[in-house]
């Protein structure tokens, strides 16, 4: 009988055990969870512990980074005891591991780059925008005569959401001057030449104005919208750079559901003045009114994925915290204990507890990187949960502005989502990068 398959194959599941074993025991974990890479801002040390019984030398350039405070190129490192970086100058290196001195073990990226602090927001704000052109919102059926219907807009091929950016060739952010440039073709019997954006597009295309028999006047068959406006919560305050961000989401036209491409902008002082609570099924709102001859805080530039962005000069009244604060990266932001600002009466900005429930993994800007749960009970009695309204109200971990929340679960508005602080501050232009390469040691 042949008992050479059989003792093959026991010894294989048991170096297959072996190896589930070897990769399960916290040495192994421990090096599997040593990260490749580290950005770290100039003057915030990172503590690194991983527990491993491992004697090695460290090898990286002192005039970026430290390690344990030595300023020497080679340093010896115990794995085994927490491990301090000690980020000197912007710029990039490597961190070299080599057990005895030769044997490479592990190579890790350190990207240090200017230290950066903002003044976390809350305050709720009043936002108008104009659009940089007239916005299409729905076509008009015209009764040009008996029984006769038409809609130029929609024989010209306009679409919802299209963005009229200029009329024979002026540009144009106006709804009121419309009306004349459509009498003057009508009468003229020239058609309009339309300049169009269509999403990153643009075309050409002609229009002309059909006379409405009811209105006795000219139209062009087109639902049109020059601007909106509305209520949010102020994110950030960057002083150093005189930027705001806000929102944590873009702005919609309410009844395409399209970006609005904005051409000029304010954010206001805004009252509170009630909230409707948030219930399954019904997300509420915060009802909030334009504080009257209230100065304007700052401008709008950019309307993105990731909220409105633009000037700002000076702190805005109402902040909690009056000096600026450390922000995160989005890899350091972890599940758990953390705290929104907002305001749910009048202008005051209060802090409530929350908790992170879920932080996505995400190496370039993209929306929901978070999942939220509030937990404050008095913020649960006054709203219920999330509101419209809160949108744009900053997040805070461990002393660091992490990110904003953007929206609620519709059936279960005690939840939401938010996105990393890194994105808005991108969009914002503020670059989180080393301002330049240093060189690597050897």
């Amino acid at each position: 009988m042949n008992r050479k398959p059989s003792i093959r194959r026991t010894i294989g599941l048991l170096l297959v055990l072996s190896l589930c074993l070897a990769a399960t025991t916290a040495p192994i974990r421990h090096y599997a969870e040593f990260p490749h890479e580290l950005r770290l801002f100039s003057g915030q040390s990172k503590h690194l512990h991983y527990a491993m019984p491992v004697h090695a030398q460290g090898t990286l350039n002192p005039e970026v980074a430290r390690i344990n405070g030595s300023s020497r190129s080679i340093v010896p490192v115990d794995l085994h005891q927490p491990l301090s970086i000690q980020p000197r100058n912007s710029g990039v290196t490597e961190l070299k591991l080599k057990l005895f001195g030769k044997i490479p073990f592990k190579t890790v990226k350190l990207q240090v780059v200017p230290d950066l602090r903002v003044v976390p927001g809350g305050q709720t704000i009043g936002v108008k925008v104009k659009a940089a052109g007239i916005m299409v919102v729905g076509h008009h059926i015209i009764q040009t005569g008996n029984g006769t219907k038409k809609s130029p807009g929609e024989e010209a091929k306009l679409k919802l959401g299209d963005l009229i950016v200029s009329i024979n060739g002026t540009k144009l952010n106006d709804i009121t001057k419309v009306a004349g440039l459509a009498e003057q073709a009508g009468k003229s019997g020239q058609p309009l030449q339309l300049e169009v954006k269509r999403g990153k597009s643009t075309f050409r295309t002609s229009l002309t104005p059909a006379f409405d028999r009811e209105d006795q006047a000219w139209r062009l068959g087109l639902y049109i919208r020059d601007s909106a406006a509305g209520v949010g919560t102020l994110t950030f305050y960057a002083p150093d750079q005189g930027m705001y961000g806000a929102l944590g989401h873009v702005i919609t036209d309410m009844d395409t559901q399209t970006p609005i491409s904005v051409g000029s902008g304010q954010i206001l002082q805004s009252n509170v003045l009630s909230i409707s609570k948030s219930q399954s099924g019904e997300p509420g709102e915060k009802r909030a009114m334009f504080i009257k001859e209230g100065k304007t805080l700052g401008s709008v530039e950019k309307n993105t994925a990731f909220g409105i962005f633009g000037k700002m000069d000076k702190l805005p009244d109402h902040s909690f915290h009056q000096d600026p604060v450390p922000v995160a990266f989005a890899e350091e932001v972890k599940e758990g204990p953390a705290e929104i600002l907002t305001v749910v009466n009048g202008q005051k900005v209060e802090k409530f507890d929350i908790q992170i429930v879920h932080v996505s993994k995400q190496q370039v800007p993209a929306t929901k990187g978070l999942v939220i749960r509030i937990t404050d009970p008095k913020l649960l009695d006054k709203t219920g949960g999330i509101v419209q309204g809160m949108s744009g109200s900053p997040i805070l971990q461990n002393g660091k502005l992490v990110g904003a929340v953007t929206h609620v679960f519709v059936n279960d508005p005690t939840s939401g989502y938010g996105c990393f602080i890194e994105w808005m501050l991108q969009d914002a232009g503020i670059v989180l990068q080393p301002e330049q390469a240093a060189s690597k040691a050897v």
